[in-house]
């Protein structure tokens, strides 16, 4: 089986939505940065967002890899394999 998007996807989700948090968390007392966004730091706001949906996105990309796998069958279903 190949690799699943999710996986990378995932890293690359964490890796640029955690930058962007650390930037938005280290700026968040410059106002002058944050003015044409009303006022909002948008660079920690969507950091987090990113940063949350990188991590699903691992997580089930991790979780689903090792299912409907025929070759290494998860732990309760290897009694019910048939023998050749």
């Amino acid at each position: 089986m190949g690799l699943d998007i999710r996986i990378p996807l995932g890293l690359i989700f964490l890796l640029i939505g955690g930058l962007m948090s650390v930037y938005g968390f280290l700026t968040r007392t410059s106002a002058a940065i944050y003015e044409k966004s009303m006022g909002i730091n948008l660079n920690l706001t969507w950091g987090l967002l990113m940063f949350v949906f990188g991590l699903v996105m691992f997580l089930v990309g991790r979780r689903q890899k090792w299912q409907d796998d025929p070759v290494n069958p998860r732990p309760w279903e290897q009694g019910n394999r048939p023998n050749h």
